[in-house]
């Protein structure tokens, strides 16, 4: 017997909980491992890949209060990235862990807080077996009517992409890999996946972030994404650019509000979507009952 259909309201609610199921009852965190680098955690290790790192002694430690940690022989950044990366290299080539199927030759850096130093860099394909910080931006790209009302350009992925083929997505979203600043990844990704010019993209503002926490089969995502929104041009037309996205659409806000709750748009990118929707006033605490719920859900600590 089918179940109550559901709220535009609980959907979303959803949604939220769905991408920060990490620290929900029943995840795998009781029996994570903190991953640690220079005395401080920088990830968890699921039990799964903690008992494929004791075959790499030089690199990883036995486990020990609750944590795992690089050898202390590895004592600076270069070394310790030289070591992770050939064991990593390893586990590929016994395709030991299906997320290194995905291997991408693009470097995270790995650190507690994205203030800090990084301690290493790590292989972005790798980076959910040992739980390590993500981060990401996001474009929200928008137009204004005559009339003041807003639309939005969406994108519909590539069925090529890795991950989330076919799904509705951001105008313009990227990850954050070693050497890159914020903005240059912006900027990179706007033209590369929506032929949006420099001239144009300068223009973006930084809005914020929105984190969560999720896992899967394929180990922790903690994640963090700089949003930023840009008005574009009443004469501007998305391109395709480097193959990641199939179309373009510039929908009325109330329909982009509906895909978002549905399995047809990226999680993640629903999430940015929705940041956008309570800080522009599309949804408000006197009208929307989980109001409070979402501005949390959107900005949790990594």
């Amino acid at each position: 017997m089918a179940g109550p259909l559901l709220s535009w309201s609980d959907k979303a609610l959803r949604l939220l909980q769905r991408m920060d199921n990490f620290y929900l009852p029943g995840s795998s965190l009781v029996h994570c491992l903190r991953f640690e680098v220079e005395g401080v955690q920088v990830g968890w290790v699921p039990p799964k890949v903690a008992s494929m790192l004791s075959s790499f002694p030089k690199v990883f430690t036995p486990p020990h209060g609750g944590a795992i940690a690089l050898c202390p022989s590895l004592d600076s950044y270069r070394k310790r990235s030289e070591a992770v990366h050939s064991v990593l290299q390893t586990l590929r080539d016994m395709d030991s862990f299906t997320c290194l199927r995905g291997w991408r030759e693009e470097k995270y850096e790995v650190m507690p807080r994205f203030c800090d130093t990084p301690l290493m860099s790590m292989e972005r394909a790798a980076t959910s077996l040992f739980g390590v910080k993500r981060y990401g931006v996001h474009l929200n790209g928008y137009r204004r009517g005559e009339d003041g009302t807003l639309s939005m350009w969406l994108a519909r992925r590539s069925l090529s992409k890795q991950t989330y083929p076919g799904r509705l997505d951001n105008l313009a979203a990227g990850g954050l890999a070693t050497g890159s600043s914020v903005k240059q990844t912006l900027i990179k990704e706007c033209q590369e996946e929506a032929c949006i010019p420099a001239c144009i993209a300068e223009a973006a503002h930084p809005v914020g972030t929105v984190s969560y926490t999720y896992e899967d089969e394929e180990g922790v995502f903690p994640e963090s994404q700089f949003v930023f929104d840009l008005e574009l041009p009443h004469d501007f037309q998305p391109q395709i650019g480097d193959g990641e996205v199939q179309d373009f659409y510039l929908w009325p806000i109330d329909q982009v509000k509906d895909v978002i709750v549905t399995d047809d748009f990226k999680p993640n990118s629903a999430m940015v979507v929705l940041d956008f929707l309570v800080r522009h006033s599309f949804i408000q605490p006197d009208t929307e009952r989980f109001y409070q719920e979402f501005v949390t859900g959107l900005h949790r600590r990594l």
